[in-house]
């Protein structure tokens, strides 16, 4: 099972990682493993386990940290990914965990399960999306929203809607790395602008 990941050392391998090569390095072992996973047909089961290991190590501050941590042993490690992993996700998946740690590479686990999500979801034109509103929107305006967002994407749209009173009105909609912001708070926001700008000026 090991042999179908060649995973080489990097450039960056004995120095620490930007934020920029760490996603570089990582989407590269994304990729490695979104190939393979289409050979086996096992990209759907393999998302799953990735979106697992992501929201565990999210959750889970301290394991994140120990996964990275160059001080703790290549063993030590596959030790808890095996404790925590290896009933949950299929075999292919605690492999490369476990391949990934060996290679030093652990502190890359974490956002190279993210590159993995990243490349399943342009695959399959899938679009993340949020809206943050002052009051709860009803399930007519969350579904109109959501029906405009995927008539102006062109993709499945995952929307996440959350509350914050702080709004006063209005909405504030991210699609993707784009955001459209409708909140009076914002309204507010731009006129304290313009009255600063009309005190300097005068």
């Amino acid at each position: 099972m090991s042999s179908r990941f060649t995973l080489h050392h990097s450039p960056f391998t004995n120095s620490p990682l930007t934020n920029m090569s760490e996603l570089t390095v990582a989407a590269r072992y994304a990729k490695a493993l979104i190939d393979l996973a289409q050979e086996q047909n096992s990209v759907e089961e393999m998302k799953n386990d990735m979106a697992l290991f992501h929201h565990t190590l999210r959750a889970n501050p301290e394991l994140k940290a120990v996964l990275a941590n160059p001080i703790v042993s290549h063993s030590k490690k596959i030790k808890i990914l095996d404790e925590v992993f290896a009933k949950k996700v299929n075999k292919a998946s605690i492999a490369f965990f476990k391949l990934m740690v060996n290679k030093s590479r652990g502190e890359i686990l974490y956002a190279t399960s993210q590159e993995y999500i990243n490349m399943y979801d342009i695959k399959n034109h899938i679009v993340h999306a949020s809206v943050i509103s002052a009051t709860a929107l009803s399930a007519a305006n969350k579904k109109k929203m959501l029906e405009d967002i995927e008539a102006a994407t062109g993709g499945t749209v995952k929307l996440e809607a959350k509350v914050d009173p702080a709004l006063i009105g209005g909405f504030v909609l991210t699609v993707g790395d784009r955001q459209v912001d409708t909140s009076i708070a914002n309204d507010l926001n731009k006129l304290k602008k313009e009255f600063a700008k009309r005190v300097i000026t005068n």
